[in-house]
């Protein structure tokens, strides 16, 4: 198993990763949302993602990247998804976190890059803030594309995903980063891609792509601007390599 961590500007790092090497890219970029208006993005995330009333996960340091206007988030992440498509082989699979707020402007952003849109998973993670007189938004999304057509086999044994996960978030005093995602259901995600492929995180944050990838079986490469993230990241994932050794 191969596992690689890098530290800095993923438009500037993933330069360095081999052309067609990598089989999925499943990442959880900054949402640049948390409001409708110019003023509500620009505040800090700890603001934006997090109840600062008991143990929650205002505790860690804000994250960067996550005040820009809808046009230039999905200029950035075109950019970045463009990138990543460079890097990755024919038929693998791009998938990419995002909430109701931006889920349009992802979807432009990954079809520009040149992926093939394929759709939507939805993440009821199973809690939400209530308002009065509005609907609940439980859910967060993952938009999802291939690299060119891939193939459909109806045989036995071939992976069928669902498209809706019940999962619930991660519980305040166990997270390690303010928007942190369950690992359970980032292995679930990963069983598209082949055991042993390799797996492109370029917004690693605190490391649960990569240790999903460890747990199942697939190499990893992960990218983080923060440094206090990567050091978390490198922790977590080192110690999810121990733990299957």
């Amino acid at each position: 198993m191969s596992i690689q961590f890098y530290q800095g500007d993923c438009l500037e790092l993933i330069k360095s990763i081999p052309d067609g090497s990598v089989d999925m890219v499943l990442t959880d970029p900054s949402y640049s949302s948390g409001g409708l208006f110019a003023g509500d993005r620009k505040a800090s995330t700890r603001a934006k993602y997090c109840d600062t009333d008991y143990n929650g996960a205002a505790r860690f340091q804000n994250f960067s990247g996550d005040n820009m206007d809808q046009r230039s988030f999905t200029e950035f992440m075109r950019m970045v998804l463009n990138k990543c498509r460079q890097k990755s082989k024919a038929e693998s699979v791009c998938a990419v976190f995002v909430d109701w707020r931006n889920i349009a402007a992802m979807i432009d952003a990954l079809q520009a890059a040149g992926w093939v849109y394929r759709g939507i998973v939805v993440w009821d993670k199973g809690n939400c803030r209530p308002i009065p007189n509005r609907f609940r938004n439980d859910c967060e999304y993952v938009v999802w594309g291939t690299n060119g057509p891939r193939k459909t086999e109806y045989i036995d044994g071939v992976f069928v995903g669902a498209g809706c996960y019940h999962i619930k978030s991660v519980p305040t005093k166990q997270k390690h980063h303010q928007t942190e995602k369950p690992v359970e259901l980032l292995e679930k995600l990963l069983a598209i891609c082949e055991t042993g492929g390799t797996v492109l995180d370029p917004f690693m944050g605190s490391g649960s792509t990569g240790v999903a990838a460890v747990n199942t079986g697939r190499n990893f490469v992960g990218m983080e601007l923060d440094p206090g993230y990567f050091e978390t990241a490198k922790r977590r994932i080192e110690e999810a390599e121990r733990s299957v050794v």
